[in-house]
């Protein structure tokens, strides 16, 4: 359980209800195992301070100083850790589509160009990888979508003040492979695609 606040009073107020629930519902906690007060923290491979989520600078750095991938298994690790921050990158699915193919059963490895360059690009979206805004349901969302490429892709922003100044974030990136069927689609169906698809999957966020 991560608590995250903004002021102390808020935290200890969280903290407080947080408590009260897991002692309604009969669990345990190892307070050795517990930490509080903290203004940065790591856990599941993310680094959260409170506003922007980052992702854990070792691992990645472990994985970009790998060589590349020399059989299924190899790409195979590499796409599930990748895909483990998809909603830091921007148009993941597109980005990796050449090298899940390279996953199928009936595909023989070998790595072509067309996929070392994904590969590539991959390997240098997580360096740099943008900081996820916590969200804030008091505030307004904006909502980006792009039917442009090899499946329908969004992004969730907001205007946040920290540090007594305006930050337009993102608060996460979404995106999916195109269906064989949608391949048929024109512009503006793969526009309404796009829109209608977002907005199920970033329900959570904008019915808030």
């Amino acid at each position: 359980m991560i608590v995250c606040s903004k002021t102390w009073e808020e935290h200890m107020y969280r903290l407080s209800r947080g408590l009260t629930k897991v002692q309604s519902v009969n669990m345990k906690i190892s307070w050795k195992r517990c930490h509080f007060g903290y203004q940065e923290l790591k856990a599941l491979g993310h680094v959260v301070s409170g506003f922007p989520l980052g992702i854990d600078k070792n691992k990645v750095a472990a994985v970009l100083l790998k060589p590349m991938p020399q059989n299924k298994k190899e790409i195979q690790s590499f796409l599930g850790f990748a895909g483990y921050y998809r909603q830091h990158i921007k148009d993941f699915s597109s980005i990796a589509r050449q090298l899940y193919k390279l996953c199928d059963k009936d595909t023989v490895f070998e790595m072509t160009v067309d996929r070392a360059e994904p590969f590539e690009s991959l390997r240098e979206a997580l360096t740099p990888a943008p900081l996820l805004l916590m969200p804030d349901f008091k505030l307004p969302f904006k909502l980006y979508i792009d039917a442009s490429g090899d499946g329908p892709g969004a992004a969730l922003y907001q205007v946040q003040i920290i540090n007594d100044k305006p930050v337009d974030g993102p608060i996460c990136f979404i995106s999916r492979k195109i269906k064989p069927a949608e391949a048929r689609y024109g512009a503006s169906q793969m526009d309404c695609l796009c829109l209608s698809w977002a907005l199920e999957k970033l329900n959570f966020f904008l019915e808030g």
